[in-house]
């Protein structure tokens, strides 16, 4: 076990927590049951406003950034998990309250752990991460709730082109959906479509306020914009239809009315990844391992050097992110 290793911590940089590599201890390391040594992690659109600055998500300063960890169990004081037993951990307050997986060990809580499912290696897991993870929650949610894919009609995906739709289109197209994508980048239509998307609408169609009425379109929705978008999705959802909300690209505020819910009986449903109980999390992988086609995971997944998180931070809040960015932390 090595001396020293390197981790991407938030700190104080010219007067905002910004992400920096400095080189850890073990002794740096919360004190926590499990000792892991991270092979990959991902950068999902929180990691990119922790690293930037551009979001305040750590709580407390300095924090190791990362919301997810793929690895291997090395030392643990629980019963529950035994060195050499490859295991990962999506939310649970890291990159915020607790030490995060963007470094090469990590020491954490036994209730956090998930064993690695059968399916995947560690890097697939982590080309899922969080945002695969949560897209595989409002699926979920929507048939939890009485969404059917023999109804037929339209399943909305906003954001589309990016880790939660993505592979929330790869889902729904699986289970036979007719998944419409929304995304303002045309570029993409093909990706999109190799995913399982059967049509387009283009994002600003969503983005203007319209009236809490719309026609009826939409028989289930899963949104990561938020905001106007939000609204009129709601307001375009057929009656008794639901709408899977679990991000706020667009704004957190919400300008709608109580219509939709009152007069078609429309359901927003809440999806917050981070505080999952653990048989949600474990039926949410299950879904991830039953449905989600291998070929379209190697399709969205690319995969970077630890060094490269600065970019990727950059890159994926400016919008220029396409599917997931798996980083190697154990190279």
């Amino acid at each position: 076990m090595p001396q020293t290793f390197q981790a991407m911590v938030i700190d104080m940089v010219e007067g905002r927590p910004q992400g920096r590599f400095r080189d850890l201890t073990l002794s740096d390391l919360p004190d926590n049951d499990v000792l892991v040594e991270v092979a990959y992690s991902t950068v999902n659109y929180k990691d990119g406003l922790a690293i930037t600055g551009k979001g305040k998500i750590a709580r407390t300063l300095p924090m190791i950034a990362g919301i997810d960890l793929a690895g291997t169990v090395v030392e643990s004081r629980s019963d529950a998990w035994k060195p050499g037993t490859k295991v990962l951990v999506n939310g649970w307050g890291l990159s915020e309250t607790e030490a995060g997986g963007f470094s090469r060990f990590q020491r954490l809580k036994p209730e956090w752990l998930i064993s690695l499912p059968e399916a995947f290696s560690l890097e697939e897991a982590m080309a899922i991460g969080t945002a695969g993870y949560t897209a595989a929650l409002c699926v979920d949610a929507l048939e939890d709730w009485g969404m059917a894919g023999t109804e037929g009609g339209e399943v909305l995906v906003t954001g589309a082109a990016g880790g939660v739709g993505s592979i929330a289109i790869s889902l729904l197209a699986a289970k036979g959906y007719n998944v419409t994508a929304s995304t303002g980048r045309p570029e993409t239509h093909n990706y999109l479509r190799k995913l399982g998307a059967a049509g387009f609408i283009d994002r600003a169609s969503l983005s203007e306020k319209g009236p809490p009425l719309q026609k009826e379109r939409w028989i289930g929705a899963v949104d990561s914009v938020g905001s106007t978008t939000l609204a009129n999705i709601l307001s375009q959802t057929v009656y008794g239809g639901a709408v899977a909300a679990c991000g706020l690209a667009g704004g957190a505020d919400l300008p709608a009315t109580v219509l939709p819910h009152i007069l078609r009986g429309v359901a927003l449903l809440g999806i917050n990844s981070v505080m999952t109980p653990i048989a949600k999390r474990l039926k949410a992988w299950d879904t991830l391992s039953r449905h989600l086609d291998h070929d379209h995971l190697r399709e969205l997944m690319v995969v970077e050097p630890m060094s490269a998180l600065p970019r990727v931070a950059q890159e994926i809040v400016e919008g220029q992110i396409r599917g997931r960015v798996v980083i190697e932390i154990g190279s």
